[in-house]
């Protein structure tokens, strides 16, 4: 069994000054404890960066040494390469992007170049340490291109990838001049998590409209392996809150805290310093809670913790100024001798002090205006021992998604918080304890421990579904003994589907007529062996394009067969057409409402093609026509199969897989090779004996044999057959 090994921006730790030498010590934040409580038994290793730029030799060698003893692996970087990478490139590129703040965003091509350069430093580590079989989980926006930079070079690790933050709507995410390579990088897990559906389905749309890779049940086919994607809701140390509040030194700070504010209740508000947080709005709300509710004044206040943050980034810097002239404006206008609106602390608090403020505040007032997950309202549920207190979170907050029971709200609506508020305040006790109750139930049962068991469960299992799917890509070992294979055989025998196998796909399919190289590929391959041309496309296309080349032609799935020394079409399924009319008409309505649509009529099939059509409305309008074929399809006993963008229906009589048995029944083939490109051809590659070489073209997951990615990689294999010599390298990209 492989080690685990975790990937982070930054390691889990803290390094404090003792004498003339740094401690080093381990900080358990939120998933960080699950993690580690997760590998308490494992062999693992952490790689990320140490939080400070450390120039001297001297001293990286020492931290090395001191984190080695913690299982934790330091990526150094200067401090100019930090700026660029985490308040540049992540900070002021990727961050304003994923929470939809388009106007922040730097567009710097510098900046993304030290961003690449940073998540290769990432894998060239990780590569020395890691092992074929050790399993790889990479945390979060800083490291997006990390998972397929490892799985190009190491393509036996099993790579998950979560995303803590929120991922954008496509119109956002394609502003990004490097969309494509994000994407890509992001596609090379096996597994890819978000906290929430809608992050998951908006990576999804991304995903099909700018890369092309088709997705089904969660599942990305990309060329090279089978990605799933998943929602993950991250949860909190349900128990480490819950015993913390029960705890002396939280009863003892409660106590002092009460002593201090006296009887008045608290509204509490606690995040880091962001505008993504909503900071401005939730203090626009209380004000105007006051100012509508008079009879709140020295009776209700609002206490307000904003932890520090990115404190050189101007942006930043101007959102403090505005909330220190709105505390002071709002404590101003409202203050009394004994009383002021709002306890305003700019500074991280304790563990403890903060769980004690969890602890006394009536209502909790998380309104982010985008946030991933937001754990702050589920340490103030798991923090509420007596059952009682009010919730109101934002819908635009991951964890909405789960605590319904909560008073949700718009953020962008400051009536609405407002109101929201004195809810919260007025809510009976009865009330409050029953929705408390069953929000607990939910953060005790959806933990830190339960997100990151099911996160790698799920990495396994997808892991073993790729398994089953996998095929081996032609290597020069595999090579050297199919062309031995060829050569020996007396009687072999070769199915080659034409579209996308030997010819690329065009957009007008009239377009796709075989050049000079694939028709003498064929005669060669012709001189020692059958050739059978297996193609959903017409007979007479065929023959035209295929005149003269000795090769069977099995035309339209099989309906029409021609023998390579015969000029006549043998019908081998007797078919009625009636049904073609009302079809037709029903698919031309698709083409009227699609630009770029067309539908191709074969004497004994109808195909809708779309692949001139936007990804994401095509993928649209095929399952809405694939559907409805399919609904309506049963009363005429028809099939409707997907093909390479295209959709086409037809008797269940015709199948590539009927035709190639019948072809091979009563003969005594001894070398049998069939490759294809579609899923179309699955079917034949399942049915055939196990001694037949299968090879699927373009996708690895396949009940072939071998792979290989293209119909370039196609010819060279045939020309690798045919000829007295072995393919390149380049050619069939042989390993």
């Amino acid at each position: 069994m492989g080690k685990m090994i975790i990937v982070s921006n930054r390691l889990p730790i803290s390094s404090t000054e003792r004498g003339d030498k740094s401690v080093v010590q381990i900080l358990a934040g939120e998933y960080a404890s699950g993690l580690l409580n997760q590998l308490d038994k494992e062999e693992y290793l952490w790689f990320g960066w140490p939080g400070v730029a450390v120039a001297e030799a001297e001293e990286r060698a020492e931290m090395i040494v001191s984190l080695k003893e913690k299982g934790m692996v330091p990526i150094f970087m200067d401090q100019k390469e930090a700026e660029q990478f985490y308040d540049g490139f992540c900070n002021e590129t990727l961050w304003p992007t994923y929470h939809y703040f388009t106007q922040y965003i730097a567009f710097d091509d510098d900046l993304w170049e030290v961003y690449k350069k940073i998540n290769d430093r990432y894998c060239q580590a990780i590569l020395k340490k890691a092992k074929a079989g050790d399993t790889v989980w990479i945390h979060d926006y800083h490291l997006l291109l990390l998972p397929q930079m490892l799985k190009e070079q190491m393509p036996e690790l099993k790579i998950g990838f979560f995303q803590h933050i929120p991922f954008p709507s496509y119109e956002i995410f394609r502003v990004l001049p490097w969309r494509k390579e994000i994407l890509e990088g992001m596609c090379g897990a096996d597994l890819v998590g978000f906290n929430t559906y809608d992050d998951m389905r908006h990576f999804l749309s991304s995903v099909g409209r700018i890369l092309g890779y088709n997705h089904e049940a969660g599942y990305i086919h990309t060329p090279h392996h089978l990605v799933n994607v998943d929602s993950f809701p991250l949860g909190v140390n349900y128990n480490k809150f819950r015993e913390a509040a029960e705890s002396k030194e939280v009863c003892e700070l409660v106590h002092q805290y009460k002593h201090e504010l006296g009887s008045q209740k608290l509204v509490l508000t606690s995040d880091r310093l962001d505008y993504s947080k909503g900071l401005l709005q939730r203090l626009r709300a209380f004000d105007l809670l006051i100012d509508n509710h008079p009879e709140y004044l020295e009776k209700v206040s609002m206490v307000m913790i904003v932890m520090p943050s990115r404190t050189t980034v101007p942006e930043y810097m101007d959102l403090k100024e505005k909330i220190d002239t709105l505390v002071g404006r709002i404590n101003s206008k409202y203050s009394t001798l004994d009383w002021v609106p709002i306890h305003y602390f700019y500074r991280r608090l304790s563990f403890h002090e903060l769980v004690a403020y969890y602890r006394i505040s009536s209502v909790a007032l998380v309104t982010p205006l985008r946030d991933g997950m937001n754990l702050v309202c589920k340490e103030f549920i798991a923090s509420r021992t007596n059952g009682d207190g009010v919730l109101v979170l934002s819908e635009m907050a991951g964890a909405s998604k789960e605590l319904q029971e909560a008073i949700i709200v718009n953020p962008n609506n400051i009536k609405m918080m407002e109101q929201a508020i004195y809810a919260a305040l007025n809510s009976p006790i009865e009330e409050q304890q029953k929705r408390m109750e069953s929000m607990q139930k939910t953060v005790r049962k959806y933990d830190v421990y339960h997100w990151s068991k099911i996160f790698l469960s799920s990495l396994d299992r997808v892991v073993q579904k790729q398994q089953k799917l996998k095929s081996r890509f032609l290597g020069r070992k595999e090579m050297s003994l199919l062309k031995q294979g060829f050569e020996i055989a007396e009687n072999p025998v070769i199915f080659l589907d034409y579209d996308g196998a030997l010819i690329d796909y065009k957009e007008k399919p009239e377009e796709a007529q075989p050049d000079q190289q694939v028709i003498n590929i064929l005669k060669e391959l012709s001189k020692n062996s059958e050739i059978v041309i297996v193609s959903g496309r017409d007979k007479a296309t065929l023959e035209k394009w295929l005149d003269g080349t000795p090769v069977h032609i099995m035309a339209e799935h099989g309906v029409y067969w021609k023998h390579q020394d015969s000029k006549k079409w043998i019908t081998k399924v007797d078919l009625v057409n009636d049904w073609k009319a009302a079809f037709r008409k029903e698919m031309d309505e698709f083409v009227e409402r699609t630009p770029g649509t067309f539908v191709e009529e074969k004497e004994h099939s109808l195909v809708w093609h779309y692949r001139k059509v936007e990804s994401g409305l095509g993928n649209l309008r095929k399952r809405e026509l694939f559907s409805h074929l399919k609904y309506v399809a049963r009363g005429h006993q028809l099939q409707v199969l997907e093909g390479n963008r295209a959709l086409e229906i037809k008797k269940p009589d015709i199948s590539k897989s009927k035709a190639t048995l019948e072809f091979l029944e009563n003969k005594s083939y001894d070398f049998i090779l069939v490759i294809g490109d579609n899923w179309t051809d699955e079917e034949t590659f399942k049915k055939l004996s196990p001694s037949a070489v299968t090879i699927r073209v373009g996708y690895t997951y396949t009940r072939a044999k071998y792979n290989l990615q293209n119909h370039f990689q196609v010819r060279e294999f045939l020309k690798g057959l045919s000829l007295n010599n072995t393919p390149s390298s380049k050619g069939v990209n042989l390993v």
